[in-house]
């Protein structure tokens, strides 16, 4: 009996642990089905991304639409052949509107670079080095004098030709209220005026303008747009700078800032430096002109002193006698002779009486005497 009873013990230990088997199986396969039911039902509602495949050219797309309203490609996805970099810095001792006018240019030449500002001491060879180190070929460097004269070099960077300029009549973009308004970054138009291809001068000049102020076409930094034209006049032997914007309804220009006029000094072959090409008869130096400024107020002052002399003299000189007309005494008629009376009694001084009441007594007092003396008598 007893070792039946060990037997059947046995027997239902090992049924134990497989009902145990069992149900750690079943427990595994239920959660299992859980997260595979999960998966498919995540996978359901965020279906997979189909990757994009490039349309073959043998392949027409069957939804193109009209060629009336295809969209061409930008402009800007093309290579950037004409690498122009054009440096804008300025010396030390220029004032404000010649700042504001070095940021402006900044701002409407996306291909131009900045750098500090250069000592007086230096040279201005020593500009082409500063170009090479920035990478630019073209240059605007602002020189200023006596705090009051600006100058302006436009020069291509190392083998020449430069050009220096006297800027005069600066008005900044802050400082006009213009109308006008464009894309920043945008491509100008050069309008030049057609005295630029009758004279030598005028055509290097033109040139230099044209590498210098148009933005080269496909620049990281540019606007696909051409939306303002910056125009170049010749009048009164300057060159006058405007920048205008372009309507898109009627093609009309409307002026946009900033502004300012070039007199010409003179053209070098080399860059800033080298054998003189042309030199402006027509030109006269800030000095000069101050100069003769002064003089011709001196000269009117001189004058005006001098008129004030001559009229004291006459004041003062003796006064010239003219002799005698004897027509003066025709209309004059001789008044009568009377006898010449000697009177031999002094006159009876009168009494000087302020007050008149005083006065009238001492008229009375004498009439009353003269009364007496005459009843008297």
């Amino acid at each position: 009996m007893a070792a039946g009873s060990g037997t059947g013990d046995t027997g239902s230990g090992a049924d134990v642990r497989k009902r145990k088997c069992e149900r750690r199986r079943a427990r595994r396969g239920a959660i299992g089905m859980a997260a595979g039911k999960r998966q498919r039902e995540g996978s359901a509602a965020r279906p997979r991304k189909r990757a994009k495949k490039a349309p073959s050219a043998a392949e027409p797309d069957a939804k193109t639409a009209p060629e009336e309203y295809s969209i061409p490609p930008p402009v800007s996805q093309g290579k950037w052949k004409n690498k122009e970099r054009v440096l804008i810095f300025s010396s030390r001792g220029i004032n404000f509107r010649a700042r504001h006018l070095m940021q402006d240019l900044r701002t409407l030449m996306p291909h131009s670079k900045a750098d500090t500002k250069m000592d007086r001491k230096d040279q201005l060879f020593v500009i082409n080095e500063v170009c090479e180190m920035k990478n630019c070929n073209k240059c605007i460097f602002f020189e200023a004098k006596k705090k009051q004269d600006l100058y302006m070099w436009l020069s291509n960077i190392p083998q020449g030709p430069s050009a220096k300029f006297l800027v005069q009549n600066v008005h900044t973009l802050a400082e006009l209220k213009m109308t006008g308004n464009c894309l920043r970054g945008s491509r100008p138009l050069l309008s030049f005026d057609p005295a630029f291809d009758k004279e030598p001068h005028y055509a290097l000049l033109k040139e230099l303008f044209i590498q210098i102020f148009s933005t080269p076409q496909y620049h990281p930094k540019s606007q696909p747009f051409v939306d303002h034209v910056f125009t170049f006049t010749i009048t009164d032997e300057r060159i006058w700078f405007r920048n205008y914007q372009i309507i898109e309804e009627d093609a009309s220009l409307v002026e946009i800032g900033p502004r300012f006029v070039l007199n010409l000094i003179k053209i070098f072959q080399g860059s800033f430096g080298g054998p003189t090409l042309y030199e402006n008869p027509h030109y006269q130096s800030p000095n000069m002109h101050r100069r003769l400024v002064r003089l011709s107020v001196a000269a009117k002052f001189r004058e005006k002193q001098q008129v004030k002399e001559v009229q004291k003299l006459k004041k003062t000189g003796s006064k010239v006698l003219m002799e005698e007309d004897p027509t003066e005494v025709v209309f004059e008629t001789p008044a009568e002779e009377k006898p010449v009376e000697i009177q031999l009694v002094k006159p009876e001084s009168k009494p000087i009486v302020k007050d008149k009441k005083k006065l009238r007594k001492i008229q009375r007092k004498k009439q009353k005497k003269l009364f007496r003396t005459e009843a008297s008598a």
